[in-house]
């Protein structure tokens, strides 16, 4: 664990990379990061997730050392509510890509752990069960499967709203002051503008 107050020599080199991530000394106390120098994760950041009774159920593997495959995750069922102890369903949730993005969104933000989400998910009936609003921010190389999600979240009258990510390569990419800047100036999405919004997202 990097949450650890006595870390080996070891841990310099992830420190370092997730230094140069953004990631501070409070995100990896708060997503209990840790790494493995050696075995089949050996070189690897581990990102862990928890279940609401506070049991691991997942966990996310990125190499911090160069590797050809950056992600090296577990064979498990991804249908999950990735570290679903710490949210809030009485406020409204960030949605993003991966587990890099969601520490820049920062509280209450969920990585989806790719680019759809269907209905039938445990996240995206959570989300219809307890009426929660939701802040969309995927990849901008993501349109058409965004425009899928936010169809299917019209249909189940969830609130709304749009998270602008052009520009940038991802959420990750951005800083946290950059990314909540964008976050107050999300636009509401009904069916009003729903149309309208695919056919700017199309050109």
């Amino acid at each position: 664990s990097l949450a650890n107050k006595n870390l080996p020599r070891s841990a310099k080199k992830p420190l370092s990379y997730l230094k140069q991530r953004g990631v501070t000394k409070k995100d990896i106390l708060k997503w209990k990061i840790g790494y493995c120098p050696e075995g089949r994760y050996g070189g690897r950041i581990i990102i862990p997730s928890f279940n609401s009774d506070g049991n691991v159920n997942y966990f996310i593997a990125r190499s911090y050392v160069g590797h050809q495959r950056k992600y090296l995750n577990p064979r498990a069922n991804k249908d999950i509510i990735f570290n679903q102890l710490s949210v809030d369903w009485d406020s409204p949730v960030t949605l993003v890509e991966g587990v890099f993005d969601a520490i820049v969104a920062g509280e209450n933000a969920i990585p989806i752990l790719g680019s759809t989400l269907r209905n039938t998910t445990k996240l995206f009936q959570a989300i219809a069960i307890n009426d929660t609003p939701v802040y969309l921010a995927l990849d901008e190389d993501a349109k058409k499967k965004t425009g899928q999600i936010i169809k299917n979240m019209l249909e189940y009258d969830i609130e709304l709203f749009n998270v602008d990510t052009s520009g940038c390569e991802d959420v990750g990419s951005m800083t946290n002051q950059v990314f909540n800047e964008r976050k107050q100036k999300a636009e509401t999405v009904d069916y009003d503008n729903f149309f309208l919004f695919n056919a700017l997202r199309a050109l």
